[in-house]
């Protein structure tokens, strides 16, 4: 199921290219996601239309503040991961194997379910869309037709070939968790820089893009870490992207205290202040003003969020700033109050 070029034969083992883990697959073996096999010398995406949960959910809770405003998306998962995060929020469904009697859910089922829903878009979330990719592309396309958006919540860990594909697919918005940084013991294996250039290249082939960084109490909250992501972004991605600060709570496996509000808020005080990032914003602490988008010229409030929704949009045409004219990046349309 449309595996062009994204794999590669090795006499009895098939390397994926879905992801950047590029695992190796003997005759009859998963990869590290469980969801695409080796038989008989082919790659095949077992785990494809195997949807998880389906639920129509604001796009702010993505995070996505500047994609489509005010707008829902049909949210929907598979199963597993090629992450395993052991502070994982969605652990129940990213670290559960394929179960054997799933159905198959058609695209067009899923395209049809979003439109009588009245939603504006979709939305594959809750765990690591690569495991859907295969189905991913047809969902998309035919999404795409039939007047909705496609975006991802996602680690970002496509190799560029599928990234591309993705794209030309019809996936128009990636909301992309920045795990951690090069010196972090956990997630050790993950090359965090490679998050970064896909960032980049979905921003290059004309996608949305928003970063989230779950700042992790004795994790990735240290100084070197901060640092490097921020510089990253800054220097990468560019003053523009937004960055989303959020707050952790204890999960799964990890049992860290919930990370200090003041620390989030030094953060974000650091990312604007010294790596000049014109869009930070601190989620998961409840908070109107640090969910609200400023004018990064003048200062004057211009999109008031709170509980993922849209309380003011203080816009003019051309999503420019009334008191001074800055404009300010938004993809799509706002969807009225």
């Amino acid at each position: 199921m449309r595996f062009e070029n994204l794999c590669e034969k090795y006499n009895e083992t098939i390397k994926c290219l879905v992801c950047e883990r590029r695992c190796s697959i003997k005759e009859g073996k998963k990869g590290i996601c469980r969801n695409y096999i080796n038989l008989e010398g082919k790659l095949v995406h077992i785990g494809y239309g195997k949807i998880s949960t389906v639920e129509s959910r604001p796009i702010e809770i993505k995070p996505f503040f500047h994609y489509y405003p005010n707008s829902t998306a049909l949210t929907f998962s598979g199963f597993g991961c090629n992450f395993y995060c052991p502070w994982c929020q969605n652990y129940h469904l990213s670290f559960s194997k394929l179960p054997e009697n799933t159905r198959e859910t058609p695209p067009e089922e899923l395209v049809d379910l979003a439109l009588r829903s009245r939603n504006d878009g979709l939305c594959a979330s809750f765990n690591e869309p690569t495991t859907l990719y295969t189905y991913l592309l047809d969902t998309f396309e035919l999404a795409g037709r039939r007047g909705l958006y496609s975006c991802l919540v996602t680690n970002g860990y496509f190799t560029t070939k599928a990234l591309r594909r993705l794209i030309e697919s019809g996936a128009s918005g990636f909301s992309i968790d920045i795990k951690g940084c090069p010196k972090m013991k956990v997630l050790s294996t993950v090359d965090h820089r490679k998050v970064f250039r896909n960032a980049k290249e979905a921003l290059n082939l004309g996608a949305h893009v928003e970063m989230v960084y779950l700042t992790i109490t004795s994790t990735n909250n240290f100084e070197e870490c901060y640092h490097w992501i921020f510089n990253m972004h800054s220097k990468i991605l560019g003053e523009d992207v937004p960055l989303h600060i959020n707050r952790y709570y204890p999960m799964n496996y990890w049992k860290e205290p919930p990370t200090a509000v003041k620390k989030l808020l030094k953060l974000k005080e650091i990312a604007q202040k010294e790596y000049n990032l014109n869009y930070v914003y601190v989620g998961n602490i409840g908070s109107v003003k640090h969910e609200t988008t400023y004018c990064p010229t003048c200062g004057e409030k211009l999109v008031i969020r709170s509980e993922y929704r849209v309380l003011k949009w203080n816009l003019e045409k051309d999503n420019r700033c009334p008191r001074c004219s800055q404009k300010i990046p938004i993809y799509g349309n706002i969807t009225r109050f």
